[in-house]
């Protein structure tokens, strides 16, 4: 869970920007015996059982085809996402990617993971911290609170960083604007959080296709999966006279959970299946603290990691032109994403990692770095680049706090990471890129209440666009030189986002 993970949002893979769901072969009279493996040789089922994600064109007839071919070599279907071209499958043929890949209309297709169905990381660094409070209860804290202050907001440095503090009593937020915080699930019934949860547009998406039961959406096990309920407490926790105070204290926030038991891993279905839940539910922004397991970065010459990137890339554009805005962290092993050359060493992280030297430009972190997906670097108190942060001219879209035990602030707040909700009323400090993304989460929520007729590359533009830029620090660390000028720049993108402005115009 709280594995430190190197990740990166939004290059360019070497994809096509859009959403590129070609059209695809037409079926010729005899075509569909070439491909039918029952009439050659018996389909291999001693492989292990793997999940797959197989990218066609969208047109019923290639759909139905493909589909069929599916089962002709020993898969099963768990959903189809037919408006993306997008299909899960699980099988334990082991030649079931290289079959399919031969079938027209199959634009791509490979396993989404190496080790057999049963752990992703987030973009957090280290254990958290609870906050130890003298009654052993943060609803204790109350009674101290400062007048228009949450209890426990004076630890927070990182709303007055944003003007987080000063936006809430302009415009807290609207109850029509919900963001969806697809990670390890949210304890909903957490006090700070529960006022503005919707349950309505909570689901888990974790086998790939969405279940939306009564608490589906909770962490599987609260004492280890507690990102996600750390990461909406930045965004949307109430200003109710309890603990902490989120950056959009009245936006709705929802859960889609993602991660695996046990390992907490994010696989590729499950992170489709939550980009087209959120756009077909409503939900107006999505955070993303975390990458796509098991390759830190997806590379195009490999057919596996091709496969996950477009499959993913697809879900992500699905949303986008549907009006969500997509938040991702950039990710925490310090690297510089605009480089030619980054050692990637632990992927894959299923199985055995096997260290290989990438080029980030067409080797992705997803989702990342894929087209249309805001990119978040951290920051400390100080406003200079958090240590661990990974940066880049041209990759990295804005900043916001993200913590740093490096830069300590004045008292009271006296912790350099963030402070916010946990799982079972409690709260802790966490730093890290994650929670620099929920930050950014929610100004573009702030956003869509002030403009909500804006479509997400608007709302993407005047984010950057109200951003303010620090410029270079004249002593950057020599190992993360920054480059770039003071409006664009490698470690702020366009700059540290702006809650004020975003409420004000």
């Amino acid at each position: 869970m709280a594995h430190l993970r190197p990740r990166r949002r939004h290059a360019a893979l070497a994809f096509p920007v859009g959403l590129a769901l070609t059209a695809s072969l037409g079926f010729l009279p005899g075509t569909a015996s070439a491909v039918a493996p029952a009439a050659q040789t018996k389909v291999r089922t001693d492989g292990p059982l793997l999940s797959y994600v197989v990218n066609t064109g969208t047109q019923r007839a290639t759909l139905d085809q493909v589909k069929k071919a599916v089962g002709r070599n020993g898969g099963s279907i768990v959903e189809s996402y037919d408006k993306i071209g997008v299909i899960v499958v699980h099988s334990k043929n082991p030649d079931f990617a290289k079959a399919l890949r031969a079938v027209p209309g199959v634009e791509s297709a490979g396993a989404t993971r190496t080790a057999p169905i049963a752990p992703a990381a987030t973009t957090d660094v280290g254990k958290p911290e609870k906050l130890k409070l003298s009654k052993g209860n943060a609803l204790a804290a109350a009674k101290t609170a400062k007048p228009g202050k949450e209890p426990l907001e004076s630890l927070q440095w990182d709303l007055p960083a944003i003007k987080a503090d000063k936006a809430a009593k302009v415009n807290p937020g609207s109850r029509k604007v919900t963001v969806g915080v697809i990670d390890t699930g949210v304890d909903d019934t957490h006090p700070d959080l529960a006022p503005n949860f919707s349950r309505a547009q909570s689901a888990s998406c974790v086998t790939g296709k969405a279940d939306t039961r009564a608490g589906a959406w909770r962490p599987y096990d609260p004492a280890n999966d507690y990102h996600g309920t750390h990461v909406a407490g930045t965004i949307a926790a109430a200003r109710n006279g309890i603990g902490v105070a989120g950056v959009a204290p009245n936006t709705k926030v929802s859960a889609i959970k993602v991660s695996t038991k046990g390992g907490s891993f994010f696989y590729a279905e499950s992170v489709v299946c939550a980009f087209v839940f959120a756009a077909d539910h409503g939900i107006a922004v999505t955070n993303n603290s975390y990458y796509v397991d098991p390759w830190m970065f997806n590379c195009a010459n490999d057919a596996d990691q091709k496969a996950i990137a477009d499959a993913v890339r697809r879900a992500t554009a699905y949303a986008d032109r549907k009006g969500v805005v997509n938040v991702a962290s950039a990710g925490n092993s310090n690297f510089d994403l605009g480089s030619k050359k980054i050692r990637d060493t632990s992927s894959p992280n299923d199985t055995k990692p096997a260290p290989r030297d990438i080029d980030p430009s067409t080797c992705l972190d997803v989702p990342a770095q894929l087209p249309g997906v805001v990119t978040v670097s951290a920051t400390g108190v100080n406003s200079l680049k958090s240590y661990y942060s990974n940066y880049g001219q041209g990759v990295i879209d804005v900043a916001a706090p993200g913590g740093d035990v490096r830069q300590v602030p004045d008292a009271p707040a006296k912790d350099g990471r963030i402070l916010s909700t946990m799982p079972g009323g409690d709260y802790a400090w966490l730093q890290g890129t994650s929670m620099a993304g929920p930050h950014v989460a929610g100004v573009a929520a702030l956003l869509k209440a002030t403009h909500p007729k804006s479509n997400a590359a608007e709302i993407q533009w005047i984010l950057k666009a109200q951003a303010k830029n620090p410029g270079c620090p004249v002593n950057a660390p020599a190992d993360a030189p920054c480059v770039g000028t003071k409006n664009i720049n490698s470690h702020y993108g366009y700059g540290i986002v702006d809650a004020l402005a975003a409420v004000k115009n």
